[in-house]
């Protein structure tokens, strides 16, 4: 296992230590005390580092992941109810083997109307049925189980846009984190730095107690910032990892990825984009689809059957009065006439199911437009919060560089300076923190208007 080195500390309050000279042995030890403390935490976590582009990441999760699979197998499955619901317009065909004994002149007298006689046999046969006509309704089934099977290959497709999209969260949000920590890092470098220099002033009588006091609390919370900030690492990975539909977690190393192109300021064209390409959207209208063709098989009950039947078979042992061989043919017309009104409810139930159908289409297209037009603005938010933040941090700067020179010189106390270091700390997260949202809400943007993988 090999843990990547860490960049040096850089930036104002980094510059601004190493110019007053070079570290005492407290500044030594502390920063060494520092590393021994936290470098065991993080090497606890890690069990192995793969590099990992997002383009790989989302690869990898579109093969690994179970939900993936749950789809692809149902669309199988799927699959095999169009060829179970046809296989009525098929014959059947099956055969019998038979063998009786009866007493002498024996008829059947109780349970049915008729009384045929039975005859000492050991026969075998076979029969066959074709269904002729049912005046629609195998069809209607057969198509409704097609479009069901459609539409469960666009629930493969909405699946899939789901995954990645988690994928992405979970890549950037690393990245993010990866990125808080090494502001957590430079600041912890920079506050022991300032310690080191406090506590030399200090003892020189230059600085009192009280100022040194401030400087060891800020490093502290500095500390404290690192510990959270790599503790966010191990989450964010457990998440990717998941994501990526491994087991357990894994430590990666990860690529930046370029900066998506600027929004559209009109966002009135994605939401009818989304409409037509959303795959939960189209698997919601095949269903109506299906809904509407299994109501029309459910009113074809009601209509006729008509089917032919045949049966040959040899007679090897048998009474006198049977002959060796037998074999008939026959068309059997069934006319529904009365059955308790089972059918006339199932057809009102089928046209209710498909009326609800259309209903839901109605509410996830609303919802569509919403969440198109939600997305839109936060991905719109972020874009400019990584302007605003770039402005922010360069104020902090400057801040800092002045409150520094002012408790230098003895013209300001250290809660100015520790308020100046905390208001650069903050503006450092924060533009560590605004690209990398901007790209999560970029991926849930396309994820919301149908652009899948």
């Amino acid at each position: 296992m090999r843990v990547a080195s860490r960049p040096a500390p850089t930036g104002p309050e980094g510059r601004r230590g190493r110019g007053w000279g070079q570290p005492g042995r407290a500044n030594g030890r502390g920063r060494f005390s520092a590393r021994v403390t936290l470098l065991p935490l993080l090497l606890s976590t890690l069990t192995a580092q793969d590099k990992l582009t997002l383009r790989e990441a989302e690869d990898i999760a579109l093969k690994n992941h179970p939900r993936v699979s749950v789809s692809l197998l149902n669309q199988l499955a799927a699959n095999q109810v169009v060829l179970e619901v046809r296989s009525a317009r098929l014959p059947t065909f099956f055969g019998s083997v038979t063998g009786a004994g009866a007493l002498s002149n024996s008829r059947l007298a109780a349970g049915a109307l008729n009384n045929p006689i039975i005859y000492n046999r050991l026969a075998g046969g076979v029969t066959g049925s074709q269904l002729i006509t049912d005046f629609g309704r195998t069809s209607n089934l057969t198509e409704s189980a097609s479009l069901r099977a459609r539409g469960q290959s666009e629930t493969v497709k909405a699946t899939r846009a789901d995954v990645v999209v988690q994928v992405d969260r979970a890549y950037f949000a690393a990245l993010r984190a990866q990125s808080v920590s090494r502001v957590a890092q430079q600041t912890v470098s920079a506050r022991q730095t300032s310690v080191d220099q406090v506590s030399a002033l200090a003892q020189s009588k230059l600085k009192s107690e009280l100022d040194l006091s401030f400087a060891n609390v800020n490093l502290s919370e500095a500390k404290l910032l690192l510990i959270s900030a790599q503790n966010e690492i191990r989450a964010t990975f457990a998440d990717l990892s998941m994501a990526l539909g491994y087991p357990e977690p894994h430590t990666f190393v990860l690529t930046d990825e370029p900066l998506p192109p600027a929004l559209d300021p009109d966002p009135s064209a994605l939401g009818a984009s989304a409409l037509t390409a959303r795959p939960d959207l189209a698997q919601l209208r095949l269903e109506a689809e299906a809904a509407k063709k299994f109501a029309e098989a459910e009113r074809d009950l009601s209509r006729p059957t008509l089917a032919a039947l045949g049966s040959v078979g040899y007679i090897p042992t048998h009474a006198s009065q049977l002959p060796d061989r037998y074999g008939a043919a026959g068309v059997n017309l069934n006319i529904p006439i009365f059955n308790g009104r089972l059918f006339a409810a199932r057809r009102t139930e089928a046209d209710l199911r498909a009326q609800a159908v259309q209903q839901q289409i109605k509410d996830l297209q609303n919802r569509i437009r919403r969440d198109v037009e939600v997305a839109w603005l936060n991905a719109t938010t972020a874009h400019q919060r990584m302007a605003v933040t770039a402005e922010l941090l360069e104020q902090a700067t400057k801040s800092l560089d002045l409150a520094q020179a002012r408790y230098d010189l003895g013209l300001s106390s250290i809660v100015e300076l520790s308020q100046a270091q905390l208001n650069k700390t903050s503006a450092e997260i924060a533009g560590a923190s605004a690209r990398y949202e901007y790209q999560i809400q970029r991926s849930v943007l396309n994820y919301q208007i149908g652009v899948v993988r």
